[in-house]
C-alpha cells in the first residue's frame, strides 16, 4: 500500500478540506483492544492534545494521556476503532507526544471496507491494510497520506511490538447521510450530511470545523473562537461548503452555548453558488441572506434567511463582529418545495418557516418575557436580583407599557384573559388568513398554565406552544410581507408586541391555552384600539411548523 510522509508544516494544506473521522466529538469509540495495562486506549480519540502527566503515578505505574500496553509482547498490540461516521480515508496523524523511551516503535493500519457489518473481530479475514508498517519516533506527531480508500466504518491500529501512542487521528471524507424525501428538513451544513468548513479568518482558541459537529458540545473548547480584536471595525468570518445546494425552507441556527462573556455582538450571513472549494471571501457575488443581527449569551438563535427561494447556494459565509465564540451553525433546508394540498396548490404560496422564539430574533418586533435558570444567559443589561427573602429571583422590567392615544376618548390600561382554542394544521403548517395591529399601544400576552383545584374553571390540560407571527408596516400602510417572521413560543415565554406591529391574532397549537393580556384601549371597538386586515384570497401564506 502506497503512502507519503507529510512534514508537520504541511498539515493544514494536506488535510484542510478533510474531516477527522476518528474524533470522539463525532461519536468514534474504541470497541476492542489487545491490552491497555498502563493507559487506556480511549485517550487516542480525544479532541484535545495530550497533556503532560510527568511525575504522576497510578497503581500500574506512570500516568499518560494515551494508549500504553505492557512490555515484552512477542507479537504486536492492536486497537479496533469504530469511526464516528462512514467515510473514506486519506491520511493519519499518529502522535507519540510525551512517550519518550516507551513509544510504540512501529505501526500499521487496517480497515474493513464492508460498511454493512457492525461488529469486527481482530481475526476477521476482511481486514485490509491501508497503511503499511511505518516507524515512529519519540514524543512527536507523524503525518501520513494515503490514496483515498473505499468507504469504511472500522479501523485497526497495530503497534509493533508494544508501547505507547498519545493520539490517533484518521482524516478523510464523510459519506453523506441525507433524507430521501425532498421535503424533509435537514441541516445541510452538518458534518454527517457532508458539510465542510473550508476557510476561517482566525481560530485562535477554537477551530472552525467544530461549528458543524453533532450536538452542542461540553464547553467553550469545542466551538469556534477567535482572538480578541483591538482594531475598530474588526470582523472574523468562516466559510462552510454545503454538500448539496439548498433550494427551499432556509433557516439558520446560531448557537452560542457556553460562550457567556465572549459571544459576538452581532453576526450576518452571506451565500453564493460556486464550483470552488474555497471561494474568494471578498467576491462580489456573495448575497446577503441574513442582515446583521444581535446575538446573546449561551443560547440557540434561530433566524429566517432573506433569500430568493428559487436560487440554490453551495456555500455560506458567517461573519461575526467584532470577534468571539460560536458553538454551532446549522443551515436548515430541504431539497424540494414545501409540500401542500391540492386546494392550496392552485394558488401562489409564500412559505414562512416557524422558528423557536428567542429575544434576539424577536427584538425588531417586541420583547420576550421569560425567566432564565442560568442568569448569564439573560440578554445583556437585564437587571436580576433576589426577591422574597431569597426564595425568588426577579427579572426587572423586561418590557414597559406604552400608550400614545390622541386626545379624546380616554384609554385605560388593564388585564384581560383570552381563552384560545387550537388552530387547524394542514400539511405540517398553518395558513395565515388575518393580521391586526394596535396603532397607539403595545400589547403583552402571558400564558397562564392550568388548574388543579377541583371545580375551578382553569384548563385541566393546557397547551404548551403558540404561534407568534409579526411584520413591519409597509410604505402603503399595510403589512410588509417581506418582513414577515413566524415563531413558536413555549408556555414559559410571554411576548410584548411593539406599538403598531402587525401580528397574527393569538394562535395556539395542539391544545387550548389561557393568556393574560396586558393592554391599553378605549374599549369601544374603534380602529384606534385594533385594526384588522384579512389577507387577499389570491395568495396563500403558509406558516411551516418546525420539522427538525
Amino acid at each position: 500500500m502506497a503512502y507519503e510522509s507529510i512534514p508537520l508544516e504541511a498539515f493544514h494544506e494536506t488535510f484542510k478540506s478533510t474531516t477527522e473521522l476518528s474524533s470522539v466529538a463525532l461519536g468514534a469509540k474504541v470497541v476492542k483492544v489487545s491490552d491497555e495495562f498502563f493507559a487506556e486506549a480511549f485517550h487516542l480519540l480525544k479532541v484535545e492534545p495530550a497533556p503532560s502527566l510527568k511525575g504522576q503515578f497510578g497503581p500500574n505505574g506512570a500516568l499518560y494521556s494515551g494508549w500504553e500496553t505492557r512490555r515484552h509482547n512477542p507479537s504486536y498490540d492492536w486497537c479496533i476503532i469504530k469511526l464516528g461516521t462512514l467515510g473514506t480515508i486519506v491520511g493519519f496523524d499518529i502522535d507519540t507526544t510525551h512517550f519518550n523511551g516507551n513509544e510504540g516503535p512501529e505501526v500499521s493500519v487496517d480497515a474493513i471496507i464492508d460498511s454493512s457489518l457492525d461488529e469486527h473481530d481482530v481475526d476477521n479475514a476482511n481486514w485490509m491494510e491501508i497503511l503499511p508498517r511505518v516507524p515512529l519516533g519519540p514524543s512527536q506527531r507523524h503525518l501520513f497520506k494515503i490514496p483515498e480508500t473505499a468507504r469504511v466504518k472500522f479501523v485497526k491500529l497495530n503497534m509493533y511490538p508494544d508501547g505507547g501512542i498519545a493520539r490517533f487521528r484518521v482524516y478523510g471524507n464523510v459519506a453523506p447521510v441525507q433524507p430521501d424525501s425532498p421535503q424533509e428538513v435537514f441541516d445541510l451544513a452538518h458534518v454527517f450530511a457532508g458539510g465542510r468548513v473550508t476557510f476561517m479568518s482566525d481560530q485562535h482558541f477554537g477551530v472552525g470545523a467544530n461549528l458543524i459537529l453533532p450536538g452542542r458540545g461540553k464547553d467553550m473548547g469545542d466551538g469556534w473562537e477567535t482572538k480578541r480584536s483591538r482594531q475598530k471595525g474588526h470582523k472574523d468570518w468562516v466559510i462552510i461548503k454545503l454538500q448539496v445546494a439548498e433550494t427551499s425552507q432556509r433557516t439558520v441556527e446560531i448557537d452560542t452555548a457556553h460562550f457567556k462573556g465572549n459571544f459576538p455582538e452581532t453576526c450576518e450571513l452571506h451565500a453564493l453558488y460556486s464550483e470552488d472549494e474555497v471561494p474568494d471571501s471578498d467576491a462580489a457575488d456573495w448575497t446577503q441572506v441574513l442582515s446583521p443581527v444581535k446575538l446573546g449569551p449561551h443560547r440557540r438563535h434561530f433566524f429566517a434567511l432573506e433569500a430568493d427561494g428559487s436560487v440554490a447556494y453551495t456555500h455560506v459565509k458567517l461573519t461575526i463582529y467584532p470577534d468571539g465564540g460560536i458553538k454551532r451553525v446549522r443551515v436548515y433546508g430541504t431539497k424540494g418545495p414545501y409540500p401542500t394540498t391540492a386546494d392550496l396548490a392552485a394558488r401562489p404560496i409564500k412559505t414562512i418557516p416557524v422558528l423557536p422564539l428567542t429575544p434576539e430574533a424577536f427584538s425588531p418586533f417586541g420583547q420576550v418575557i421569560q425567566a432564565y435558570g442560568d442568569h448569564t444567559a439573560a440578554p445583556p443589561g437585564t437587571k436580576i436580583t433576589p426577591a422574597n427573602q431569597g426564595s425568588a429571583t426577579k427579572f426587572h422590567k423586561l418590557s414597559l407599557l406604552e400608550s400614545s392615544y390622541p386626545a379624546g376618548p380616554r384609554a385605560s390600561s388593564g388585564l384581560s384573559v383570552y381563552r384560545c382554542n387550537p388552530t387547524k394544521i394542514v400539511s405540517g403548517g398553518v395558513e395565515l388568513k388575518v393580521v391586526e395591529r394596535h396603532p397607539y399601544t403595545n400589547q403583552a400576552f402571558i400564558p397562564m398554565g392550568g388548574g388543579g383545584i377541583q371545580g375551578d374553571e382553569a384548563l385541566k390540560e393546557p397547551g404548551s406552544a403558540y404561534l407568534v407571527v409579526v411584520a413591519h408596516n409597509g410604505a402603503d400602510d399595510k403589512p410588509d410581507f417581506n418582513t414577515l417572521r413566524a415563531f413558536v413560543a413555549s408556555a414559559g415565554q410571554g411576548i410584548m408586541y411593539n406599538t403598531a406591529i402587525w401580528h397574527q391574532p393569538m394562535t395556539v397549537l395542539y391544545k387550548p391555552m389561557d393568556f393574560t393580556c396586558v393592554e391599553t384601549q378605549i374599549g369601544n371597538g374603534d380602529k384606534a384600539d385594533c385594526e384588522i386586515l384579512e389577507l387577499e384570497a389570491g395568495e396563500v401564506v403558509m406558516l411551516a411548523l418546525p420539522r427538525h
